[in-house]
């Protein structure tokens, strides 16, 4: 149910807006760009989706607060990356994300929903970092950063739904199957940090 309240908006607009960008308007060129930047990127991929599974897992209010504080997180660290502050190690920090939340799956590790919420809000600066320095320079910075935060909540809504269902499921076994994807993302994330270094 949670799934659906935040999906049916989120899809709304990405297909407004996916619209607007054949105009040829700057701003929704700029938005377009945005969104489709987090979805160009295995690492980003994996680590939000790991995000929304995660906190399904965690369940309470670590369903909603975690995400929501990767997305705040990142919108500060997308800030950065647009006025050019450099933080070093961005693709180690983002490879270990993938590993650390894959792993946080695999073994369904329960922490509380501030610990949660502190760790992704880490993990989450160095994602911002990487979208809003990567930004090119003739789009809007506003219209950009909407765009990979509303990409970005929609991929923590595709891993809560599959995680939900597994919390459903549970006594058939329902969280293997989220352990199986945790230990996959956390083996490509192994992957990711390996060309990283």
């Amino acid at each position: 149910m949670v799934f659906r309240h935040f999906a049916a908006p989120a899809i709304f607009f990405a297909l407004t807006s996916s619209a607007l960008a054949h105009t040829g308007v700057g701003e929704a060129s700029g938005f377009a760009h945005g969104f489709s930047h987090p979805l160009g990127g295995i690492d980003h991929v994996l680590a939000m989706v790991a995000v929304g599974l995660y906190a399904a897992m965690l369940g309470g209010r670590a369903l909603w607060l975690v995400p929501a504080a990767f997305v705040s997180v990142m919108a500060l660290g997308g800030g950065l990356g647009i006025a050019g502050y450099a933080l070093p190690h961005a693709e180690i920090g983002i490879a270990l994300s993938v590993i650390m939340l894959g792993l946080a799956l695999a073994f369904r590790i329960s922490i509380p929903a501030l610990t949660a919420t502190a760790l992704v809000g880490t993990f989450a600066i160095f994602h911002g970092h990487a979208h809003g320095s990567e930004m090119p320079q003739d789009l809007s910075g506003y219209e950009y950063t909407a765009g990979f935060l509303l990409a970005t909540a929609l991929l923590h809504c595709a891993g809560i739904g599959p995680g939900l269902a597994s919390a459903k499921f549970a006594e058939r076994g329902g969280w293997r199957v989220a352990q199986a994807a945790g230990a996959a993302i956390a083996v490509t994330g192994v992957a990711l940090l390996a060309a990283a270094i």
